[in-house]
């Protein structure tokens, strides 16, 4: 058919199709009939083109051979830029023995569990995403006279066995730069993790041990939890979701205690409560969660509803941290969120090959 014009017809999104010209014919690979497709449609990132199988009932099947393309077929094109997966409850089950720091979600739902919705998703919109706490934590680099002196006093410790008894500022300096590579991860730490931190400082920086603790660590342990939590009340200040979460104020009137009810990340788990999309207020998703409300009941929608779920992520997030909801409740405001196009497959650390 080589010569002779050809022409197919690419399906982009559910509600989204296009003409495809070929005046001079096929192309001689899939990767240049990949190439036209781009150029024709206007595409970007990368993508995998299926053919109907007559074979099979016209299902979808990956496109790997040019001869599986004829005139006037239909390609359809399947957007592999980021992972994701339906899985049924055994699939779900299965694959969590495999790789437990894997989160499988309902593209904000993580637990439907005890009758409260739980959310775990990373969203597109979300800013200073954290990650997972890290299986080894990794002491950072610290300003530049820190590491000076930490150098100089490390050839000493070598030489004579002789321990820095840093001054306040040195101190707070080395405290005030754990704090910002912890809250990378999370600003609610356990007391496990920050002798992770304390051990893993005086492991990379011996002169920092401390003689008379039985840990070597055990007061830097203690001073990187009042820095920690002085920080915390500064993000407070500034409006940090993850601590605002548990002022006061959100509190029950008979429970109104810092210690009462402390909601903080699970293991694994990420964009616990993310902050708004730039430029949005609470106000403005919440209109836009009424305006979803009708535009989920309406056909060939999808792709503005899947928008608009997107942008609203961090307000359900929100929703379901401070009020856990009833499930009822919940699917009453977000209809959406429980079709089965949102269902995700969202890996919160890298896949082993053979998976």
């Amino acid at each position: 058919m080589m010569g002779t014009p050809v022409i197919l017809k690419i399906i982009l999104t559910d509600c989204s199709s296009q003409r495809l010209t070929l005046p001079h014919g096929l192309p001689v690979s899939v990767d240049d009939l990949k190439d036209e497709v781009k150029k024709q449609c206007g595409l970007e990132g990368n993508f995998r083109l299926q053919f109907m199988d007559s074979l099979f009932g016209n299902e979808f099947l990956n496109l790997t051979s040019m001869t599986e393309v004829v005139d006037k077929g239909t390609l359809r094109v399947c957007d592999v830029s980021r992972p994701t997966a339906i899985l049924n409850d055994h699939e779900r089950s299965a694959v969590a023995v495999l790789n437990p720091q894997i989160s499988y979600t309902l593209n904000d739902s993580s637990s439907l569990s005890s009758g409260y919705v739980d959310t775990d998703v990373q969203s597109i919109e979300s800013t200073s995403p954290r990650s997972s706490w890290p299986a080894v934590f990794h002491v950072p680099k610290f300003s530049y006279d820190v590491e000076l002196k930490l150098q100089q006093e490390g050839l000493t410790y070598v030489q004579n066995g002789t321990v820095l008894m840093p001054e306040p500022k040195l101190k707070s300096a080395i405290l005030d730069g754990l704090v910002q590579e912890i809250v990378k991860y999370k600003v609610y730490v356990t007391d496990k993790e920050m002798e992770e931190v304390a051990q893993s400082l005086i492991k990379t920086h011996p002169c920092l041990s401390e003689k008379g603790s039985c840990t070597g660590c055990g007061g830097w342990k203690t001073s990187l939890k009042y820095k920690l939590s002085n920080y915390r009340t500064h993000l407070r200040k500034l409006g940090c979701p993850e601590v605002t979460v548990n002022s006061l104020k959100n509190k029950p009137v008979e429970k109104k205690s810092a210690a009462f009810g402390v909601k903080k990340a699970k293991r694994a788990e990420v964009n616990f409560c993310p902050t708004y999309p730039i430029a949005e207020t609470e106000e403005s998703l919440e209109a836009m969660q009424r305006a979803l409300l009708l535009d989920a009941k309406k056909r060939n929608n999808r792709d503005i509803v899947k928008l608009k779920m997107e942008k609203t992520f961090a307000l359900r997030r929100h929703e379901v941290v401070r009020d856990g909801p009833m499930v009822e409740d919940f699917m009453a405001r977000w209809p959406a969120l429980f079709e089965v196009a949102e269902v995700r497959l969202i890996p919160c650390s890298v896949f082993h090959p053979e998976f």
